[in-house]
């Protein structure tokens, strides 16, 4: 029979546990631990998921637990880590003080947007994946960033759940924002898009989305999505404004939309008093 039997071994002090250490990672090491922080609180998910079903039959073996509860270690350890680092920047400490993001995402953020490279919001939202207008061809190279289409992701998840908490600012726009979509939903204004998600051929017929959208209709869940992709995208436009006054000294161009389609009025970031309307 395989033995089961734990080693332990001697190994590195736990970096999450120096600041300076945590301090002195480069960008690249930082995208690492975002990524690996990501696998890691999958795996802890599933070890948990694991251990809730055997509780029901019985014990569940001490491997699992202990896998689970080292998985959870390591969340803590890298999440602690790029908490210090993201001290030292100004806008991932901004950020960190919006309820929904934490001190890994924040960190992602700063680790994968130059705000020098970045003179417009519209560099940052292409490069997320945010720009509807964007292609990406067969046999070419992707348009965006993977890892930082995903943050973008987990950032609109985070809102949608935040809404209606305390000291919320985002998610109560995600819930004006559905609000609205729906609306213009359910006045038939977004029959077009509904047509061309038909012609795609990416719905299956036997769905209920496709039930909606043959009739002229988005479904719950793409509205759900065209709203988080708006407060996403009104983040990142905020997270570029702070990066980009606090390197520059400057108020950043505001987007396109805004000065010069008269799509929506200027909404200031929340918690920075340097913001110009």
């Amino acid at each position: 029979m395989e033995s089961t039997t734990i080693i332990e071994r001697p190994g590195l002090a736990r970096p999450s546990h120096n600041p300076a250490a945590a301090n002195a990672m480069g960008v690249a090491e930082v995208r690492y631990l975002v990524d690996a922080y990501l696998q890691i609180r999958e795996n802890r998910k599933d070890a948990g998921t694991w251990i809730r079903s055997m509780a029901v039959s019985g014990k569940p073996h001490s491997l699992v637990l202990w896998l689970h509860e080292r998985h959870e270690t390591l969340e803590n350890d890298i999440a602690r880590a790029l908490d210090s680092w993201t001290d030292s920047i100004p806008a991932a400490t901004w950020a960190k003080g919006i309820v929904g993001i934490g001190p890994v995402i924040a960190a992602g953020l700063a680790a994968h947007i130059d705000i020098a490279r970045c003179p417009t919001v519209g560099r940052i939202w292409r490069f997320a994946g945010l720009d509807p207008t964007q292609a990406w061809p067969l046999k070419t190279k992707r348009p965006w960033n993977a890892d930082l289409k995903r943050l973008a992701w987990l950032v609109g998840e985070a809102f949608a759940e935040a809404a209606g908490s305390a000291g919320d600012f985002y998610g109560k726009l995600y819930a004006q924002r559905q609000q609205f979509e729906q609306q213009r939903n359910d006045a038939g204004e977004l029959a077009d898009q509904a047509a061309a998600k038909l012609q795609s051929g990416a719905v299956r017929k036997n769905t209920e989305a496709y039930r909606c959208y043959s009739q002229g209709k988005l479904p719950p869940a793409h509205i759900r999505a065209r709203a988080k992709r708006w407060t996403v995208k009104l983040f990142l436009a905020h997270y570029h404004h702070v990066a980009w006054k606090l390197a520059t000294g400057m108020e950043p161009p505001k987007p396109y939309a805004i000065a010069h389609l008269g799509h929506a009025d200027f909404i200031a970031p929340p918690n920075f008093p340097g913001a110009a309307a």
